[in-house]
């Protein structure tokens, strides 16, 4: 079967679902996975075809996007921060607001001393998308990277050596005393973390591909207590941040007011709430005084 077939097929089975351009970008993003045959090169030869049995991936795929089964889960990988990252079903799939988060902090970090080794705690790690950005972009910083998961910490681990990154790797639970598990190094000049902010009220905006496929650990939180890792994560934060030490938080875009109050209730200063692409509160900064 010709390739220029078969994407007709995706187009004629999904565009209701997804929309043609999607469809259009999922078709290639298979074909060079499956295949190693990107837009550019069936454009140049639009008569290239696979045969029956190299077909059989692909239409796997078309049958998983029809019940709404994320493309990176299918492929198992995805790009953050221009770095490469497996993924599957125990970790969340890297979102572009993460990424603002990532750049504030290279950002706020562009000019320091490269004599001074930066300590840098990420909670809640999922991929490791974070921590292991933060590594690759900041010079001396020394990285450590929790959660609750061992399943999600497999997967980081896995993502550390693909990026040929070295993270210190915690399996511990931020809402229990997880200050055992962080002896070898007490305190950080950065906390940072994108915890489960997703309040139960708001599944209805979510769409199937997310509710029925990433895990629930790492996206949602009661109604009546949305803020219950925020409010643990600044504790663990008060007593394990440097003097001057930085915190950052990817949020709910409908609670930045309640970020706000959260951090100066802990008293942190220079508090900075930061909205992302779309205009939406999304990122909050807080320096311990």
């Amino acid at each position: 079967m010709k390739l220029t077939d078969l994407k007709n097929i995706f187009h004629t089975e999904l565009d209701a679902i997804y929309g043609k351009e999607e469809v259009q970008s999922f078709f290639f993003i298979l074909t060079q996975a499956y295949y190693k045959y990107n837009r550019l090169d069936l454009a140049l030869d639009p008569s290239f075809a696979i045969t029956k049995e190299e077909q059989e991936p692909i239409f796997i795929a078309l049958d998983l996007l029809k019940k709404h089964k994320p493309i990176q889960y299918i492929i198992g990988e995805t790009e953050f921060y221009g770095l490469p990252f497996k993924v599957d079903k125990h970790t969340l799939i890297p979102r572009p607001e993460t990424e603002e988060l990532v750049q504030l902090i290279i950002d706020c970090h562009s000019e320091q001393s490269e004599e001074y080794q930066f300590s840098i705690l990420d909670i809640g790690t999922g991929t490791g998308c974070i921590a292991i950005s933060l590594a690759k972009n900041i010079e001396n910083a020394k990285v450590y990277a929790l959660d609750v998961s061992k399943e999600a910490l497999k997967k980081a681990k896995q993502n550390a050596e693909l990026n040929k990154i070295n993270i210190d790797f915690i399996e511990a639970d931020i809402l229990k005393n997880c200050h055992s598990a962080l002896d070898a190094q007490s305190t950080f000049d950065i906390i940072v973390s994108n915890p489960p902010y997703v309040r139960n009220l708001e599944k209805k905006q979510m769409h199937d591909n997310v509710l029925k496929n990433e895990p629930h650990l790492a996206l949602f939180v009661n109604d009546d207590n949305p803020l219950v890792f925020y409010k643990a994560i600044t504790q663990f934060a008060v007593n394990n941040l440097k003097p001057n030490g930085e915190l950052y938080f990817e949020i709910n875009e409908y609670l930045g007011q309640e970020m706000i109050q959260l951090l100066v209730d802990n008293g942190f200063d220079k508090i900075e709430l930061r909205q992302d692409l779309f205009g939406k509160d999304r990122m909050i900064k807080g320096i311990k005084n």
